[in-house]
């Protein structure tokens, strides 16, 4: 037996899995209360205490771990157009794990800087124009930075003829040069810029939220948390050397504060008479959802989908639901009990978490007459083909209604022109093991896909319409 340690230092709860590399199969799960304001050691180790109750005692070859901890990698970026670069810089920051407190477009003015110095973000990313095209934007920007009075540092990811005059605004901080997010007019290159944000996250965050005493029990912190997950994702879907994927598919993961989904497909037009606008999207692409929630976020779902649409799918009155959403925004550790008004609510929110946070990360298509007849402009990845949906979070784990909650991403004639999965079949993370395969696929990408592909559950094959 070749047993590894994989673990995840979360805001809540750090979680660990145990794997027999050897037999490629899981030995065991088990978490506990993140005690990120202590000693993070304590809370991995009353995780471990869990754990060992579980498989027995175990002597672990290696152990490895990922962390979302104490708000996990917050960045800001500031970019020239907002469809274009910062839309890359965005999609950068997204793809290297990070949670995006901000996006900037254009020429940075005092409030601006006195917002990022207020939010103090673990990197920024300063980019605009193209290699050859517009400086203006990203040396005022620098200069704009350079009079603030801060400590993070800062990633150069822009116009290649003055990212050097850029570092030289800003000497006296942190900073690194990068490739260009985008190089030419409608390419995306963001690879360079996700290198360095996972390297500054690595030697910078790590210690700055207080991880590096958890240092003796562990080999090392690889990458953020959703760093790991879209790793795995992409494992999943693409397969390594020896083991074929699945193919394209959407993970969705509903948290009790933010919704992520994750997307790994080519997504661009199917049919001949379909023009793409925008900047393409990258194969693998993230998105956070920073309102919507199960419990801290509560109110940005029913403000997004609208409080009659959760009346409707709760089977309770508009007055009843609002006065529990009301109460759960107090109450976040709340676990419903059930054949409860509180259990029907939940459902509903998480009916409407994942409808909403898909459709937000989907494209969309709009119908257009030109002189060759009606003509369709697809802005956004189209995922109608994707036939796979894997789902994770309390909320569609810990549940016997999960397919019919996922169901809600996909297609559905209320948004007839949201790009949305047309059919798929759902996936669960029953364990909370995505993370964990993301970190064993940097050493095990073999056996971590074959866990994957054990451990996920099939749940049946969804087609129905939503409700």
């Amino acid at each position: 037996m070749k047993p590894v340690l994989l673990i995840d230092f979360g805001s809540t709860y750090t979680k660990v899995t145990a794997v027999d590399v050897e037999s490629e199969r899981l030995l065991g799960t088990a978490d506990a209360y993140t005690t990120v304001q202590t000693d993070v050691g304590e809370g991995l180790a009353n995780a471990l205490t869990r754990l060992r109750e579980k498989i027995g005692p175990v002597e672990f070859t290696a152990r490895y771990a990922c962390s979302s901890a104490a708000g996990g990698l917050r960045m800001i970026s500031s970019g020239l157009v907002p469809e274009l670069t910062a839309e890359a810089a965005r999609q950068a920051s997204l793809g290297a794990g990070a949670k995006g407190l901000k996006v900037y477009s254009f020429q940075l003015t005092e409030d601006d800087l006195d917002e990022i110095l207020r939010l103090s973000p673990d990197i920024f990313l300063l980019v605009g124009g193209t290699d050859g095209g517009n400086s203006e934007c990203i040396l005022h920007n620098a200069h704009m930075l350079a009079s603030g009075n801060f400590d993070f540092p800062v990633v150069i990811a822009g116009n290649r003829s003055v990212a050097r005059e850029c570092e030289r605004i800003l000497a006296g901080h942190e900073v690194y040069v990068c490739e260009n997010v985008m190089p030419r007019f409608g390419v995306l290159n963001i690879e360079s810029a996700q290198k360095k944000i996972r390297e500054i996250f690595l030697n910078r965050i790590i210690e700055a939220k207080g991880l590096t005493r958890a240092a003796e029990l562990i080999s090392g912190i690889l990458m953020p948390t959703p760093s790991a997950v879209m790793k795995a994702m992409n494992l999943l879907a693409q397969g390594c050397e020896g083991e074929s994927g699945i193919g394209d598919l959407v993970a969705v993961d509903v948290g009790g504060a933010t919704t992520d989904v994750y997307s790994m497909c080519d997504g661009m037009p199917a049919t001949s008479n379909t023009v793409y606008k925008g900047l393409p999207e990258p194969y693998a692409k993230r998105t956070v959802e920073g309102d919507i929630g199960m419990r801290y976020s509560i109110r940005g779902i029913a403000e997004a989908a609208g409080i009659q649409r959760v009346a409707e799918l709760s089977g309770l009155t508009v007055e009843r639901a609002q006065e529990l959403i009301d109460q759960l925004s107090q109450h976040t550790d709340w676990i419903p009990e059930p054949g409860t008004d509180y259990e029907k609510l939940d459902y509903a929110l998480a009916c409407l978490a994942v409808e909403v946070a898909v459709a937000r990360h989907a494209g969309t298509m709009e119908e257009t007459y030109t002189l060759m007849g009606l003509t369709y402009v697809q802005a956004g990845k189209d995922l109608r083909r994707v036939r796979q949906v894997v789902v994770t979070g309390g909320c569609l784990i810990h549940t016997a209604r999960t397919v019919e909650i996922a169901a809600h991403a996909l297609y559905t004639s209320r948004a007839p022109m949201s790009l949305r999965p047309e059919k798929a079949a759902v996936r669960v993370d029953r364990n909370y093991i995505l993370a964990a395969m993301g970190l064993l696929s940097e050493t095990e990408p073999q056996t971590a896909l074959r866990i994957m592909k054990k451990e996920l559950e099939y749940d049946g094959y969804s087609q129905q319409e939503n409700s």
